[in-house]
């Protein structure tokens, strides 16, 4: 109650508006909105990327997730990276890895 008064008296003599109490609760629901937008971005970029990866001969969904995790973000990374590399992701195989470099 104290320091309700305290600000009216500081708003009267600096001639400033005292920040109520709603408008900072509604910019914390701005950010978070904002927030949650990014994340849901985030996800469909990943799920969009993660369909152009399951364009290569095969690799299904699961590896295809596999290879977005382990970095491998574009088609032409996987098919440039040494083998070594791609035997490293989990779910890849020999085969594979054979399939994609028939691919250069």
């Amino acid at each position: 109650m104290f320091s309700k008064f305290l600000n009216k008296v500081k708003s009267l003599l600096f001639k400033t508006s005292a920040p109520t109490k709603t408008t900072l609760v509604n910019a914390k629901k701005t950010t978070n909105s904002v927030k949650k937008t990014k994340r849901k971005s985030r996800k469909t970029d990943s799920k969009k990327i993660i369909q152009t990866l399951k364009a290569l001969p095969g690799v299904g969904s699961k590896c295809a997730k596999s290879l977005y995790d382990a970095g491998f973000k574009t088609t032409e990374s996987i098919i440039s990276a040494d083998e070594k590399d791609l035997l490293a992701v989990p779910g890849v195989g020999i085969n594979l890895v054979k399939k994609l470099k028939n691919l250069k």
